[in-house]
């Protein structure tokens, strides 16, 4: 089976032949499509609820779950659809645009993934029963809400430093970066005003939930059935995270579990959540990196001077260090690059894959001292020297990227719970099934 190509709250791909279609009769005045739900001014089509249904359910049967009843999966699906619909409704009024190149870089990274040609992804598609033009119309869906997302939620994130010192702090007694966890999660969630009776509902379901999880009740068709996070139709699957990439909220009760434990209900704005660890893996040792310490010179092409003019320019360029000149003086005169330029184009100490692959090839081609033949990259023409290589222990620049990704990633989690949460209070919904 092909690999998802995108992971994350937003992962659809199992509903990969899903194709937009719209109500019409057939020749004899016979309706063969209805309305699921009306969302604003758009609609959920039977049709589509059918459909995603029918995989969903496969998908789940080829995975050894058991299907809850049809009535609770479709109102689980159904419920998934309006979501999407309210988003998708949004991306449209914010001008958002996905390309066709987006969707053909998408598409090859989905081939390479799965290790095949791109020319043999349509003919890969259809042996599994899924349309290519469907396939497309799902990737394009999938990259739009990403950027939604993005834009709505991930971009308005703010970590600072004192909220990593912090988190550091407390990650001495929390779950080691050393360690992996493999996680499912049901969330009951909760409207952005709950009333006190609702509150007491959805904790009253939560609870019920977690005894049924502790029982040992499927913990994967609990979720299915029960959870309203974006993950519940993957059976609430987070998949695997390093200790200090777990959400704030669920890493102090992970770090108390053992592998096929569940933990308390857990209270947070977006509602009640149950965590389970289903597997865990440790490692231990410093992060030795090997670093490169670089100076480049950068000049882009533009209306007066052509690729071909650059690259003399910078060959004459070249040469005039190779006969003494300061490399250092003439990269703060003639180098493009703002960021550098200023340095006398000294990149400082770099780890593997800081720059793009042209530059980096580049590198691992020279000798200390040794400066490149002109080379062109995305950002323009450029001659690099190697000053040095070092290997260091990056443990501690490690812990605080790593830091600042877990405060990122569990602020977007709860962000995006209430995001989405707040769009389908604010849209007018009508379930019609």
């Amino acid at each position: 089976m092909l690999r998802p190509l995108l992971a994350g709250l937003f992962a659809t791909l199992a509903a990969l032949a899903t194709h937009a279609q719209t109500r019409e009769l057939s020749a004899g005045g016979e309706l063969v499509d209805r309305v699921a739900a009306i969302v604003n001014d758009g609609v959920v089509l039977k049709s589509e609820l059918d459909e995603q249904t029918a995989q969903i359910g496969e998908r789940l049967r080829q995975q050894g779950l058991e299907l809850p009843p049809e009535n609770v999966l479709r109102q689980q699906i159904l419920e998934r659809l309006v979501t999407q619909e309210v988003q998708m409704q949004r991306a449209n009024r914010a001008g958002l645009n996905v390309t066709d190149e987006m969707v053909n870089n998408a598409l090859k990274d989905v081939a390479n993934r799965n290790g095949i040609p791109l020319p043999q992804l349509p003919q890969v598609l259809a042996s599994q029963g899924v349309n290519y033009a469907a396939y497309r119309d799902s990737l394009r869906k999938e990259i739009t809400l990403s950027m939604l997302r993005q834009r709505d939620v991930l971009a308005r994130i703010v970590v600072t430093p004192r909220e990593i010192d912090q988190y550091l702090e407390r990650q001495k007694n929390a779950p080691s970066e050393s360690t992996a966890y493999n996680l499912s999660h049901i969330l009951i969630a909760v409207p952005q005003a709950a009333t006190p009776e609702q509150l007491a509902a959805a904790e009253k379901r939560a609870e019920d939930v977690h005894r049924r999880a502790v029982a040992g009740e499927d913990f994967a068709q609990l979720a299915v059935a029960n959870s309203n996070s974006q993950t519940a139709l993957e059976g609430g699957a987070l998949g695997w995270r390093k200790g200090t990439e777990l959400p704030t909220v669920l890493a102090e009760a992970v770090v108390k579990l053992q592998a096929g434990e569940v933990s308390d209900v857990i209270r947070t704005p977006s509602g009640f959540h149950l965590v389970r660890v289903n597997d865990l893996q440790s490692s231990d040792g410093p992060s030795i990196v090997q670093q490169v310490h670089a100076r480049h010179i950068l000049i882009k092409p533009n209306e007066l001077q052509d690729d071909a003019t650059v690259e003399q320019r910078l060959d004459s360029i070249r040469d005039r260090i190779a006969r003494g000149e300061d490399f250092s003086g003439i990269a703060s005169l003639v180098s493009e690059d703002p960021g550098s330029a200023a340095e006398g184009g000294d990149l400082g100490w770099t780890n593997p894959g800081t720059f793009v692959p042209e530059f980096e090839a580049q590198l691992a081609a020279l000798k200390e001292g040794e400066i490149s033949q002109p080379f062109r990259t995305q950002f323009g023409w450029h001659i690099v020297q190697l000053l040095g290589h070092r290997e260091i222990d990056n443990s501690e620049d490690m812990k605080r990227q790593r830091a600042f990704a877990a405060l990122r990633d569990s602020k977007a989690e709860d962000e995006t719970e209430l995001w989405l949460r707040r769009l389908r209070d604010e849209a007018y919904v009508e379930l019609k099934m």
